[in-house]
């Protein structure tokens, strides 16, 4: 077999299935992060920014790779969710510009895609780290670059590429301590790969076509009508469309599809390489449900009762536009001001401490739910300050925010805050009298002068700084550092205080989540004003999942 160049229609089949391998190995991925926190999670924040590529991606029409990439990377840019996220965003976006708007890509033209790829990507990011998904970007690039006049197959080319980023990514502990320490490679890194892999995949199969078409196709086959008509659903004799997918390792696509057909009608089971999709209209979604059980984890699955299908997605529609009207401040939300500022919160305790320090919309997200870059321009809109400040309040969180300022047009600050008790501090010192610049420093100095515990489990075993961490421990940890780890959760956080206090402290805060009770926290408070006698501590609801406390010390 011997590719030569790509379409627009195969780019879109390569995005489809680099989506399907991530998505197949993201919680390995997942768990390659050097601290054994809940946290956002690298191989999910690719993923959901994947999946925005390739659904812009499949809404192209014309047979046009430049086009497909075009739409791919505003979709990677909208959905950047996380630090690992937005880096995809700017790969595909470096990609995108790289194809100089050639409806085909061939071998020097993929090589250069690659290579812009990663130049975009490294002047994206501040400081760029070697060792990171960075590095692997910028090898792939330069490797596909020395060799892309060396063959006229596309499949070699790509195997070649992908060899090298394994071989670099082997070496990326040796780059970056942290990882060495961890014993893991860079999950960014990993990931990318990933997709690679999944691309080789798709050019390596020549029959291969689009599991899920896309919109536009789709219309080319059934005409819609212009407005909506009453559906007569008397006559429907299997009354659940029922879609989900299958990861397996062992699943046949063609003796699945037979062991279901007789459940049901509308079927469609496609796919391979560990990932197959299913799509059936039947009366018993469990049964079919528990075949493929058989088969391996199941995900994505979504059964709709095709009967009110039509009222149901109104309703959805509805619940989702009260929620979001939730997150907004009535107080605020009217005021032509000079300042609005919105905060990314993940607690019902914080949301209401941030909704009485006038922040004006509430982006909910954190550890485990990194917001993207378009729920955060969706926040922007809904303001009317003439200057909008951005508070992160997580270190995952920036970069994505960061990117609202070059796709909107209102004056956008975002200030670094890598902690919500960075964030109530900088809301602090913010003067609506002031000048913005004046605001700025005063509220990036505050940050500074706040140190910041969290008080969480282990989610793996590890080893930190000569310290063994099992599975499940309890660990307290600040900035960049496990400085607590035990088996009480009160214990561990006197523990950490102890390392955070110093001779200049005079307040400490606690936010307790949702799995500490009143009385815990309040025992907590008691513990530490006998040991801080010269301290204010002051209690406070956070609601926050996963972190039991959540300290500021200032």
């Amino acid at each position: 077999m011997n590719t030569k160049t790509i379409d627009g229609y195969k780019l879109k089949v390569i995005l489809e299935s680099a989506a399907f391998k991530l998505e197949a190995n993201k919680d390995e991925v997942n768990s390659l992060n050097v601290f054994p926190v809940p946290d956002g999670d690298t191989g999910t924040n690719m993923l959901l920014t994947m999946k925005s590529a390739l659904k812009q991606g499949l809404d192209v029409q014309e047979n046009d790779a430049h086009k497909v990439a075009q739409a791919a990377s505003q979709g990677s840019l909208m959905g950047a969710r996380g630090n690992s996220g937005v880096i995809l965003s700017q790969l595909f976006r470096g990609f995108a510009n790289g194809l100089d708007e050639k409806k085909e890509i061939d071998i020097p033209t993929f090589a250069l895609g690659l290579k812009k790829a990663s130049d975009t990507a490294y002047k994206a990011v501040m400081k760029p780290t070697e060792g990171t998904i960075l590095t692997v970007a910028r090898e792939c690039g330069e490797k596909a670059m020395s060799i892309c006049n060396q063959t006229v197959d596309m499949i070699q080319f790509l195997e070649e590429v992908l060899l090298h980023g394994n071989e670099v990514l082997s070496k990326t502990p040796d780059m970056l301590p942290v990882l060495k320490q961890a014993g893991v490679v860079d999950a960014g890194g990993k990931g990318l790969l990933y997709l690679l892999e999944g691309a080789l995949e798709a050019v390596s199969d020549e029959k291969r076509s689009l599991v899920v078409p896309s919109q536009s196709e789709a219309t080319t086959i059934v005409k819609k009508p212009s407005k909506r008509e009453h559906i007569d659903t008397d006559d429907i004799e299997f009354g659940y469309c029922t879609e989900f997918m299958i990861n397996t390792t062992y699943g046949d696509v063609e003796e699945f599809r037979e062991q279901i057909s007789s459940n049901g009608d509308s079927l469609l089971v496609v796919g391979g390489e560990g990932l197959i999709k299913v799509h059936i209209h039947t009366n018993n979604p469990g049964d079919v449900l528990e075949k493929a059980l058989k088969l391996g984890e199941l995900s994505d699955i979504k059964i709709d009762n095709m009967h009110y299908q039509h009222e149901e997605v109104l309703l959805k529609d509805e619940l989702y536009r009260l929620n979001d009207d939730n997150n907004v401040n009535e107080a605020n939300s009217d005021q032509l001001k000079k300042y609005s500022v919105i905060a990314i919160s993940m607690g019902e305790g914080i949301d209401e401490l941030f909704k009485d320090m006038n922040v004006d919309v509430i982006v909910s997200g954190g550890q485990t739910m990194n917001p993207s870059t378009e729920d955060i321009l969706l926040a922007i809109d809904k303001t009317k300050g003439d200057h909008v400040i951005i508070l992160p309040n997580n270190s995952n969180i920036i970069l994505a925010a960061e990117q609202t300022k070059h796709l909107s047009e209102r004056s956008i600050s975002v200030i670094p805050t890598k902690s919500i008790p960075q964030g109530i501090s900088a809301l602090l010192v913010l003067d609506e009298d002031a000048e913005l610049e004046t605001n700025l420093e005063s509220m990036i100095n505050a940050i500074d002068e706040v140190r910041t515990g969290q008080v969480t489990f282990a989610v793996r075993d590890t080893e930190f700084n000569g310290t063994d961490i099992k599975k499940n421990d309890i660990i307290g940890l600040s900035d960049k550092d496990i400085l607590a780890a035990g088996n009480d959760v009160n214990s561990v956080s006197l523990h950490l205080i102890e390392k955070l206090v110093d001779q200049d402290s005079s307040i400490i805060t606690i936010l307790y989540g949702s799995d500490i009770s009143d009385e815990q926290a309040g025992e907590l408070a008691g513990l530490l004003e006998v040991k801080y006698s010269n301290l204010d501590i002051e209690v406070v609801f956070g609601g926050q999942p996963l972190y039991y406390y959540l300290f500021a010390i200032e």
